[in-house]
Order: C-alpha cells, then structure tokens, then sequence
C-alpha cells in the first residue's frame, strides 16, 4: 500500500513538472493582422452606415456583409431581426430601421 502510494506520488510530480515545462511563455508584445477578404471592401458610403458600421462589424466583416446576395428590404428587416433575436447580437431596436434601410439601399433591390 505504502509503496502504491509513493509511486502514485513520483507518478504525479512528474507529470505535474512535464505540464510545466511544457508551458510556453506568452507572447511579448502585441501584432494585428489585416484579413485578405477586407481589403477594398468597406462598406459603401451613405445614410446609416454608422449605424450599420457599429452594429454589424462585432460580428461580421465588411466584406461579408458586402457579398451576401442582392436582397429585399423585406428580406434585409428578416436578416437584421434574425441576427438579434436568434443570435443575440446587441442591436438597439431604434437602430433597427437605419440598418435595413441602408443595406437594402447599398446592397439590396427596391
């Protein structure tokens, strides 16, 4: 019993010496990275970009949003509800309408 637990314990203490050596130091300073997809992609000027800027860039990329299929306005009120009632995305309901209204207006039909 006695010898169980002693090698129980060396068993742990070396385990627990090759976790910590095998820990990396965290990195250094800092960095940023610029996605390929982005470049030349900001959303188009126009009312209700700011709107649309602080509200769909948290989750998206403006070349995300700038590439989704020609749609209604209907159809943009559907995305925009969608996105924060199923999603949760933190929108003001009065920020709502500038949103679908500029989206169907820079990236949708009548």
């Amino acid at each position: 019993m006695k010898r169980t637990l002693l090698v129980l314990a060396c068993l742990g203490a070396l385990g627990a010496s090759a976790v910590a050596a095998g820990t990396p130091a965290p990195p250094k300073g800092s960095a940023s990275i610029s996605l390929p997809g982005d470049i030349g992609m900001a959303f188009k000027p126009g009312p209700g970009v700011g709107a649309a800027q602080a509200n769909c860039l948290t989750c998206h990329s403006s070349a995300y949003v700038s590439t989704q299929p020609v749609l209604s306005k209907a159809q943009w009120a559907a995305e925009v509800t969608k996105m924060k009632n199923v999603y949760g995305a933190p929108i003001a309901d009065d920020a709502m309408p500038a949103i679908v209204d500029y989206l169907t207006t820079q990236y949708g039909k009548p």
